[in-house]
């Protein structure tokens, strides 16, 4: 297994996808209960397979992560040689930016003194989807990019 499975709420989420997946291997319904049933590690297979094609395909999509934590922010920007990272750290007593007036603070405020920029680039020292995978493991979010590119501006 390439990544990890599916949660099971990710699994119900994409029950028709699922349905598809053992469709194409011409597994109906009543054979996948019966699978489940009496080969339970054959299941699993199954189950590990479809995980790794939706991860696969989330991960060749993503092209932005982002990571918020009290004082800074972490924003990377994925091409195909390289991962580009831009961090934002606030040096500010009482500001916590998982809020959303504090968060607002920052954007109005975002040549104050106390905030600190930081870029870099560095290639992948893994498959491109094997580093986004990771960095979303470790609590990192898919995003449309908008504030990587923001604040990218602002440092350039």
């Amino acid at each position: 297994m390439k990544y990890r499975q599916l949660t099971k709420e990710q699994f119900e989420e994409l029950h028709e996808e699922f349905a598809v997946f053992l469709a194409a291997q011409q597994v109906d319904g009543k054979e996948w209960v019966a699978i489940k049933k009496d080969k339970p590690e054959v299941a699993e297979e199954e189950m590990n397979l479809f995980s790794d094609v939706v991860w696969d395909r989330v991960l060749s999509k993503a092209n932005y992560l982002e990571h918020f934590s009290p004082d800074s922010l972490n924003l990377f920007r994925f091409d195909q040689e390289n991962i580009h990272r831009v961090v934002v750290k606030v040096d500010k007593e009482g500001i916590n930016l998982l809020e959303k007036e504090d968060f607002e603070w920052f954007v109005n405020n975002s040549s104050d003194a106390t905030i600190e920029y930081f870029k870099g680039q560095k290639p992948y020292l893994k498959e491109r989807n094997a580093e986004i995978f990771d960095l979303i493991e470790k609590g990192s979010v898919v995003s449309n990019g908008e504030l990587y590119e923001a604040i990218f501006k602002i440092i350039s």
